[in-house]
C-alpha cells in the first residue's frame, strides 16, 4: 500500500491506507510522526491514516515556538487538506492529546471521535484534586527541568540543554535514541511554566462531546487523569478506558495489544 505525501504550509503530511474514515495522528514529546509507524501498519488496510510532525519537532528545520492558536490552526489546516468533506478521528498521545483536545473543543464539527493515549482530563479541577503532594512535586520537577533546558538552549547553552533533555528522557524511559532528543523539543514545557507564546492557561477544559477511547499505562509514578475521568468514560455510550501494564509510551511497550485494542474499538459502530 503506497504512502503519499502532501505539504501543508511547510509541514510534510504522510497518508497511508484506504477506507472511508480518516485517522489524524498527533504525537507528543519528544517524538515525530514515526511514533505511529506500527499503528499505521496495523490499521491502514481499513483506515486512511494521516500523520505529521508537530511544528518545532522536526530536527531538520530551525527551532520554532508556535502559539497554542497556531498549533490548533495547523491541525485544522491538515484536517481540511486531507478530509475536506468529512469529519476525522483524532489519534493522539502526550502533548498531542493536549493540542488535539483543544482542536476538538474549538472545531467540534471536524471531529467524529477520539483515541487518546495516556493524557486525560489534565486541566480539570478533578485532576488537580486527584494528585498527591508527591505527584505534584514530581510533575513540576520533570516539566520545569525540561522548560529550563529549553530556556538554556534558547540562550545558546546548547550542550547543557541537550544533556538535561536527554537525561530526563532517560529517566522517563523514553524509547527514542538520544540523538533524536534535543532541547528545541521542550517548548511545550516552556509554554506551560514560563508562559512562552501566551502559555497554556487559556486552554478549554477537557470535556469530550464525542466517543473517546482512552488508553493509558499503569506502570507510572502518577497518572494524567482522575478517577472521575474514568467514571465519565465508563458511563458514556461508545466511550471506553483501557489500562495497560506499560509506562507512558503504550504503543511502543505493548504494540500488538495496543493496535488490536484500537482496531476493535474503531470497528464498533
Amino acid at each position: 500500500m503506497t504512502q503519499t505525501r502532501m505539504t501543508v504550509e511547510d509541514i510534510e503530511v504522510f497518508i497511508e491506507g484506504e477506507g472511508s474514515e480518516t485517522l489524524l495522528m498527533i504525537h507528543g514529546w519528544p517524538d515525530t510522526y514515526h511514533l505511529w509507524d506500527s499503528t499505521v501498519e496495523a490499521l491502514k488496510a481499513n483506515y486512511r491514516c494521516v500523520r505529521f510532525t508537530l511544528p518545532g519537532f522536526d530536527l531538520a528545520k530551525p527551532p520554532c515556538t508556535p502559539t497554542l492558536k497556531q498549533l490548533t490552526a495547523t491541525i485544522l489546516r491538515v484536517a481540511d487538506a486531507v478530509s475536506p468533506q468529512h469529519k476525522i478521528t483524532l489519534v493522539v498521545h502526550d502533548w498531542g492529546c493536549i493540542f488535539g483536545y483543544e482542536f476538538a473543543a474549538q472545531h467540534p464539527d471536524r471531529v467524529t471521535r477520539i483515541v487518546a493515549v495516556d493524557i486525560g482530563d489534565y486541566n480539570t479541577p478533578a485532576f488537580a484534586n486527584s494528585l498527591s503532594t508527591s505527584a505534584k512535586l514530581q510533575i513540576f520537577g520533570y516539566q520545569f527541568w525540561l522548560a529550563v533546558a529549553w530556556k538554556l538552549g534558547n540562550l545558546g547553552a546548547v550542550k547543557l540543554a541537550n544533556w538535561m533533555t536527554r537525561f530526563m528522557a532517560g529517566k522517563m524511559r523514553c524509547p527514542n535514541p538520544p540523538s533524536a532528543i534535543i532541547w528545541q523539543l521542550n517548548y511545550p514545557y516552556a509554554m506551560r511554566w514560563f508562559g512562552l507564546q501566551g502559555g497554556l492557561s487559556h486552554t478549554i477544559r477537557v470535556a469530550p462531546t464525542v466517543p473517546l477511547l482512552y488508553i493509558y499505562g499503569e506502570r507510572k509514578p502518577f497518572m494524567f487523569h482522575s478517577d472521575k475521568w474514568l467514571q465519565m468514560l465508563a458511563a458514556e455510550a461508545g466511550s471506553e478506558a483501557l489500562a495497560f501494564a506499560t509506562g507512558h509510551w503504550v504503543m511502543v511497550q505493548a504494540t500488538e495489544q495496543f493496535n488490536a485494542s484500537i482496531a476493535k474499538w474503531l470497528a464498533y459502530k
